[in-house]
């Protein structure tokens, strides 16, 4: 059998059976989200360290599976930093400006074992083949980094939302590296994949446990991380439109949520009821089948990501542009750009 899905079996195993005893330990520590506004659609209390498993079955996994390099124990590192913040979060409430100091140090000492953006793609063939970011190298992957992780953490609204799209996302990242010969990234994507897939029996709707800023954070953390070592490192395709397509239900329904936002003079950090499953929820969709609908897309997006990783680079560039374009027709159509106060 590949190593590929010994991986996914060995990190869903590892979740699935550590999971019921952390609910205990949520209950007992009052690690709980009790729903206090009307965004929250639970109604009782649901136990928060979901994500406590996520990351040990992610770390054992990686130790087993790939063994430790600088960059490796880098994503430790800065990983444990990342879950430590958001079980902070989860038990007292960080503010957003604490949170995000959390991130860029822990991004930060991604940057110091060797993982952040040092180029882009040059898609139009005329120059150079790759732009060097160079003094931009920190900021960018900064930006970047942070960004993603933020984009997962702020779609974990429904029970199996965050972690079903998570596990396709990481399973289109999980080809794409593999494509492009990084095979250790391949192999912490898979790790995800699993993960996520042997969380979802306990959060799928009616959701038992939730996996808290703490994993929302995690995972979002690690995606970054893949999105970089397994897909930007490589000089032969569009590296800066393949992660995003891939992540496109997290980073399109944020961009949106920011921009609806702007627009209406509230803060862009501000919480609404105008997310993509707040919408389709409010035309009439269970939390089943938003879920269902929302992995669809992402699978779509996956899909046509691999597709274009594996395009001249003009050609990609067209159908990225023509995929923007559409996302962003149907966005207005959808709405998503009018507030939906909480």
């Amino acid at each position: 059998m590949d190593k590929l899905y010994y991986c996914i079996i060995a990190s869903a195993a590892i979740v699935f059976l550590l999971t019921p005893v952390l609910k205990k330990i949520a209950f007992k520590y009052d690690f709980l989200d009790v729903p206090r506004d009307k965004r929250r659609v639970h109604k009782k209390p649901i136990p928060l360290l979901g994500g406590v498993g996520l990351y040990f079955s992610t770390l054992i996994c990686i130790i087993i599976f790939v063994g430790l390099s600088r960059e490796i124990i880098g994503l430790i590192i800065a990983s444990t930093i990342i879950l430590i913040s958001g079980l902070i979060d989860d038990k007292w409430d960080l503010s957003p400006k604490k949170k995000m100091i959390f991130q860029i140090i822990a991004t930060l000492v991604l940057i110091m074992t060797d993982t952040k953006i040092e180029f882009f793609t040059n898609p139009f063939q005329f120059g150079e083949s790759v732009i060097f970011l160079k003094l931009l190298t920190v900021p960018v992957t900064v930006f970047w980094v942070v960004g993603i992780t933020n984009t997962v953490n702020l779609i974990d609204g429904l029970d199996g939302l965050a972690a079903g799209v998570s596990a396709i996302s990481s399973i289109s990242m999980m080809f794409i590296a593999r494509k492009l010969g990084f095979e250790d990234v391949s192999l912490i994507a898979a790790i995800i994949a699993g993960s996520c897939l042997g969380f979802l029996p306990h959060n799928f709707n009616p959701a038992t446990i939730f996996m808290g800023d703490a994993g929302a954070l995690f995972l979002g953390f690690v995606l970054s991380y893949i999105t970089i070592e397994g897909i930007m490192k490589s000089a032969a395709m569009l590296t800066i439109f393949v992660p995003v397509i891939i992540l496109g239900v997290p980073v399109f329904d944020t961009t949106f949520a920011m921009i609806r936002r702007k627009l209406n003079g509230k803060s862009m950090v501000s919480a609404d009821k105008g997310h993509m499953h707040h919408r389709l929820l409010s035309m009439g969709l269970s939390q089943k089948q938003t879920a269902l609908v929302l992995y669809s897309i992402s699978i779509i997006f996956g899909l046509l990501a691999y597709m274009i990783a594996g395009l001249d680079s003009r050609v990609g560039l067209f159908i990225s542009v023509l995929l923007f374009v559409a996302v962003l027709i149907l966005a207005v159509a959808f709405g998503m750009f009018k507030l939906k106060e909480e």
